[in-house]
């Protein structure tokens, strides 16, 4: 009787410990946020990405004021379209601009948000016309390489 009485002791904590380790697991890989809050959802139109993942954080001044809510292309206008679920506590005006930016070097991509100046605030349904596309390490890379061969071959114009 005494055994069995530790066998489940011992098998509930394991359970415990278990629950514990997925649900860590889950919020490191920002698989998972327990959010409270009530949000509103808006909209913008976006060139390139890169590599904004759903569920990817949206910050203004550092704070993180909601989250990427899904991805989808516009095949109208050949866009990403990205959907915000923005904290209801937090308002910017209606002229605000988002831009795609990285978290150090190689770190993970979010949506960075400049207040605007209007009025009025975004409210739900609302769509943000003014964007910036993701900086691309890759294009950037090439870029700086195509110029470097282009200068090496091109003959000098200084006359020598």
């Amino acid at each position: 009787m005494e055994r069995s009485k530790n066998d489940l002791w011992v098998g509930l904590f394991v359970m415990i410990g278990l629950a514990a380790l997925v649900f860590l697991a889950l919020q490191a890989a920002n698989l998972l946020s327990l959010n409270f809050q009530s949000t509103y959802r808006i909209t913008a139109q976006f060139d390139n990405i890169g590599g904004l993942k759903p569920k990817a954080a949206v910050r203004s001044g550092g704070v993180v004021v909601g989250r990427v809510a899904g991805i989808s292309f516009d095949d109208e206008r050949y866009q990403a379209r990205i959907d915000l679920d923005m904290d209801a506590r937090f308002k910017f005006p209606k002229d605000s601009s988002l831009k795609i930016l990285t978290s150090g070097l190689l770190g993970e991509q979010y949506i960075g948000v400049e207040a605007g100046a209007a009025e009025d605030n975004l409210a739900a349904g609302d769509n943000v016309t003014s964007t910036q596309s993701a900086v691309v390490l890759e294009n950037l890379i090439s870029q700086f390489l195509f110029n470097s061969a282009a200068n090496a071959a091109s003959p000098d114009k200084g006359g020598k």
